[in-house]
């Protein structure tokens, strides 16, 4: 019986030892998959799309009381839009309903890699510097993203927490970053040199390593 305890043993070390190297990911496997959905809009002519959005202009300047005019010219608007053939409020009902989907897409964690310990590679954005290394960070996935262009979704985005700290020489340090990925949406506050901006921000780290980035790994 102990000859085979011995190569058992050996297969659970290594088991224990592949179960714990991080598993190489990149920023789609991040996003989780894209709900399907019908878009009346894309039926519609560019013309159509236009007044579309020029009734929804004068209804919110109704609404916010600060042009007189526009409550009447939204109807007769509307009315022409219906004359055209348009459902104005199913149109607008599946607009909203099209945002929320696209909001989720862009917010909602993956789960297949929420929990799991992961390897990414990514651009740091320091949140939080000590003795010239960042000790909380965001990690996003282009250089220029949230500064030079807007932000990307919140689950392209990952805060870092890092205590021993990497040491940057300022922003978009590409690195490899390793740790447990945890689901836990948030905003954080970046400061940028005109003030700050907030962003959102779908997953979380407390990082095990980070590494200056290299292209031959």
């Amino acid at each position: 019986m102990k000859k085979f305890l011995i190569p058992a043993a050996f297969v659970l070390v290594a088991s224990i030892a592949q179960a714990s190297e991080p598993q190489a990911v990149g920023w789609s496997d991040l996003a989780p998959p894209v709900t399907p959905y019908e878009n009346p809009f894309e039926a519609l002519s560019s013309k159509q799309m236009n007044r579309l959005a020029h009734l929804l202009q004068l209804r919110t300047l109704a609404d916010t009381g600060t042009d007189a005019t526009a409550a009447e010219d939204a109807q007769i608007l509307e009315q022409e839009l219906i004359a055209d053939g348009l459902d104005v409020d199913f149109l607008f009902a599946e607009r909203e309903r099209i945002m929320n989907v696209r909001m989720n897409d862009a917010t909602a964690p993956n789960e297949e890699v929420v929990g799991k310990n992961i390897r990414i590679p990514g651009y740091l954005l320091p949140l939080e510097i000590k003795d010239g290394r960042a000790v909380d960070f965001l990690l996003v996935p282009t250089v220029g993203a949230c500064i030079h262009t807007p932000p990307p979704p919140a689950n392209q985005i990952v805060h870092v927490s890092y205590p021993e700290g990497f040491e940057t020489k300022g922003l978009y340090t590409p690195i490899w970053l390793s740790g447990e990925l945890v689901s836990d949406y948030q905003q954080k506050s970046l400061w940028l040199v005109d003030g700050n901006t907030n962003v959102d921000v779908t997953y979380t780290m407390n990082a095990t390593s980070v590494e200056l980035y290299s292209a031959s790994e």
